[in-house]
């Protein structure tokens, strides 16, 4: 596992040489430059590719100078040496963004009724090429290779999106495609061993039940219409991608392990949402919907309709208090920083502090802002609760 370690600590410690903490240094170092480069490298890629195709504005133009650039760029990766090969990799995606990118324009402009089909179907064949390319031993012009994989798994979801658009599809059908593209990202994710790939999985996979977020003029919106099926959701997601970094390899376990992390972000932005509202189970998924009285006559009538069945609802459903939410949160967030902190898992250990500082922030103003006695009874509380997970660490370090 990767660890945060002070080489010169160790160096002092005498537990490694000084010619080892320099080695690490200078790996880091590295690790760190690369990833500044590419990150400037596919910013500059992007940028370029999407300016050209709205700039020429012209489906003719866009072909010809994205065809001249694949062309050239492929022809610079296809000579020996590394001095030059960032400019053929990114000629040669620019090229073939504008390309694809282009004909997808152009497509969704002239012909949007097949162009659902036609981007999941290129998207796959685009993506299915360059993933079995990938998979040969020592791939040439692996970054062009990687970054085609990840266009055309983009342009295959982007497709069944399109097409769930246009056939005004929601329910059932909708979680699945959602479930289906957190699964091809999390996979893509592991074949080309980019963990970014594999966090923004989180995104679809906690869309199956409409958690999302939301950006209006100078506010950014988080919201969850079901944080107790949410938490329960991305729990299950933990708990295995736990048990699949403690029995895999370490490529594997790096994948499962940046999951976890994110899916106990969105549990805990779910826990927010349910402290400060509280929780109907299974309001938003099976309970009454407005537009389902739209026939019981004018709009006060259907608004008296649907009060009534929304009122028969809560009679018998399962309803979680924001109080009562904001007591378990607290209790679950001690037990994972414990747990991570035994298990030195650091994502999840940074995480849960992170979120019970902003838990006690919250709280602070929404509820305990003028009671004293609250932070009296709570800090005596963690006293004897930080000597007892002392303890428990000492036993369980022991056996």
């Amino acid at each position: 596992m990767f660890a945060v370690a002070d080489t010169k600590q160790l160096v002092a410690d005498q537990i490694i040489t000084p010619d080892q903490a320099r080695e690490i240094e200078a790996r880091a170092r590295d690790a760190m430059v690369t990833m500044a480069v590419n990150a400037v490298l596919c910013f500059g890629i992007l940028a370029a590719t999407g300016g050209f195709i709205f700039w020429l504005a012209d489906a003719f133009a866009v072909a010809v100078l994205g065809g001249l650039m694949l062309a050239a760029g492929l022809w610079v990766l296809s000579r020996d040496g590394d001095t030059y090969r960032m400019f053929g990799n990114a000629s040669a995606l620019i090229g073939a963004g504008m390309l694809i990118g282009g004909g997808t324009v152009e497509l969704i402009d002239k012909a949007e009724d097949i162009a659902g089909w036609a981007f999941a179907l290129a998207g796959a064949g685009i993506a299915g090429l360059c993933a079995w390319r990938l998979s040969l031993p020592a791939p040439k012009a692996g970054f062009v290779l990687t970054a085609l994989l990840l266009t055309g798994v983009t342009l295959h979801i982007g497709g069944f999106a399109l097409l769930l658009e246009q056939a005004d599809l929601f329910g059932g059908i909708k979680a699945l495609f959602f479930l289906y593209a957190a699964v091809l990202l999390a996979l893509t994710g592991w074949h080309t061993d980019i963990r970014l790939i594999t966090a923004i999985a989180i995104v679809p996979f906690a869309q199956a039940l409409d958690t999302g977020s939301g950006y209006f003029h100078a506010i950014y919106v988080f919201y969850s219409p079901e944080p107790t099926l949410s938490i329960l959701q991305m729990g299950l997601l933990i708990a295995g991608c736990v048990l699949l970094a403690q029995r895999s390899t370490e490529r594997t376990a790096r994948h499962a392990r940046i999951a976890a992390v994110l899916a106990f972000v969105v549990a805990n932005m779910c826990a927010l949402v349910g402290s400060l509202w509280g929780d109907v189970i299974g309001e938003h998924l099976w309970g009454p919907d407005f537009f389902d009285f739209a026939d019981a006559g004018d709009n006060d009538a259907q608004w008296a309709a649907y009060r009534a069945a929304r009122d028969a609802f809560y009679d018998q459903a399962t309803r979680i208090s924001d109080d009562v939410y904001s007591i378990l949160w607290a209790v679950a967030l001690v037990a994972m920083i414990f747990w991570a902190a035994h298990r030195n898992i650091r994502g999840l250990f940074n995480t849960a502090m992170t979120f019970a500082a902003i838990h006690a922030y919250t709280q602070f103003f929404e509820t305990f802002a003028d009671e004293p006695l609250a932070y009296v009874i709570g800090g005596l509380a963690a006293v004897p609760l930080a000597w007892g997970l002392w303890r428990l660490n000492q036993r369980m370090a022991a056996r």
